[in-house]
């Protein structure tokens, strides 16, 4: 009954949060439509990230007032509020998100995700996200792929334009390379070499590089531990994760990797993509195992 009350007023006070954020952020988006001066544009735009990191900040002050829930950024990092970064994290549940914007809000440009296209019909937050230029993609199974091989060159120059929007501004461009949500039943089909992790996707990233190429100025490498509870949205709310470990690493991006290239066409930089984000990957479960041995959690 408690754990029930305790849903209801954490959904109820982050839902009147996104609301009060969320509809003058829309009007301004509106305002910024219709600006014919791009210097006009980017000054609306500096101020719906501002609105943005409100909204996030009010949402984490409610998570740590009305949850246990513990947010521990660990490792060394100079933030610059104007940097360009690359930030890539494994996946875990949709309440990575909010741990992520917590640990983040105001030390980094705002986190920008790339979305599903069917998102973007989310009410309210959906055109907020439009609002704040999140890129929307279009995914395309492997069947599909293989009948119509130019869908996948249509992903990548989406990806291209999407980041031309942020070639000339702060951005963190947040990347969860396994592609998907982690569980024991996709581990197991996909025959995962990592104990804690899927099996890295390097496509994205690697349009990424060569949409930014020479652009970024590092890559953030987050690793989130959960040591409580199987992670969800609803734990949150109902106050059952307690400390969570947003472990950071900045690297600097391999200098043949940092000016991009064709990853569809060129096998030597599909390889030494790959290579990199599977060296990270080892380095992750790594960490993954330690800590999950340390906080006593039980194996995923």
């Amino acid at each position: 009954m408690i754990s029930s009350l305790r849903i209801a007023f954490a959904a109820t006070l982050v839902g009147l949060n996104t609301l009060i954020h969320a509809l003058p952020l829309l009007g301004l988006a509106v305002v910024k439509l219709a600006l014919p001066v791009a210097r006009w544009r980017d000054a609306i735009s500096s101020l719906l990230t501002r609105m943005a990191e409100s909204w996030i900040g009010v949402n984490s002050a409610a998570i740590r007032a009305f949850t246990p829930t513990r947010i521990v950024l660990i490792g060394e990092f100079a933030p610059d509020p104007r940097g360009r970064y690359l930030v890539l994290c494994n996946h875990r549940s949709w309440c990575d998100i909010p741990m992520l914007q917590a640990a983040f809000n105001r030390r980094i440009p705002l986190l920008r995700f790339f979305l599903k296209q069917e998102l973007i019909w989310v009410p309210v937050l959906g055109l907020a996200w439009w609002a704040l230029d999140f890129p929307f993609m279009r995914r395309h199974s492997r069947a599909k792929l293989q009948r119509d091989p130019n869908l996948r060159g249509k992903d990548l120059e989406a990806t291209r334009r999407a980041c031309a929007k942020f070639a000339a501004r702060p951005v963190s461009i947040m990347n969860f390379v396994e592609g998907t949500r982690f569980t024991a039943a996709k581990h197991a089909a996909r025959a995962s070499p990592y104990r804690h992790l899927l099996r890295p996707r390097a496509g994205g990233t690697a349009a990424v590089l060569d949409a930014m190429a020479g652009k970024l100025d590092a890559v953030l490498d987050v690793t989130l531990v959960y040591s409580d509870a199987e992670p969800s949205i609803a734990a949150l709310l109902a106050g059952r994760l307690g400390r969570v470990e947003v472990h950071l690493r900045e690297r600097t991006i391999p200098a043949d990797l940092a000016q991009g290239g064709d990853y569809e066409s060129d096998a030597g930089y599909r390889i030494a993509c790959q290579r990199w984000l599977n060296a990270l990957w080892v380095e992750k479960d790594a960490l993954l195992g330690t800590r999950l041995a340390d906080t006593g959690a039980a194996p995923e």
